[in-house]
């Protein structure tokens, strides 16, 4: 019984439009968070005169509102991700879930 729904479930083109969209989409949610990450990263390792320098006459540097826009950033693609899986992939799932069941 088990094997004839996983043999369903693959033959459900559905099923094949859920993984490439949602593989493809996290994919490049990742790239981009790390790009960001490793990007700050490396600037921390290489400029950190740029990080250090000051933004005005008060005591905030660079560093500070670069590290504030990754931690903000990754709340953002999270969210990103979040109302996608809630729209489209739960669309593709239930699609799925209506043909198995009947």
């Amino acid at each position: 019984m088990q094997d004839d729904l996983v043999q369903q479930l693959k033959r459900d083109p559905n099923y094949h439009e859920l993984v490439k969209t949602r593989s493809r989409f996290g994919w490049w949610l990742t790239a981009a968070m790390m790009v960001v990450y490793y990007g700050y990263i490396l600037l921390i390792a290489f400029d950190k005169e740029f990080l250090a320098a000051k933004t005005g006459d008060g005591v905030m540097t660079w560093g500070m509102p670069i590290g504030l826009f990754v931690i903000v950033f990754t709340v953002l693609i999270t969210g990103v991700y979040v109302r996608r899986a809630n729209n489209k992939y739960d669309q593709l799932t239930q699609a799925i879930h209506a043909k198995v069941k009947a």
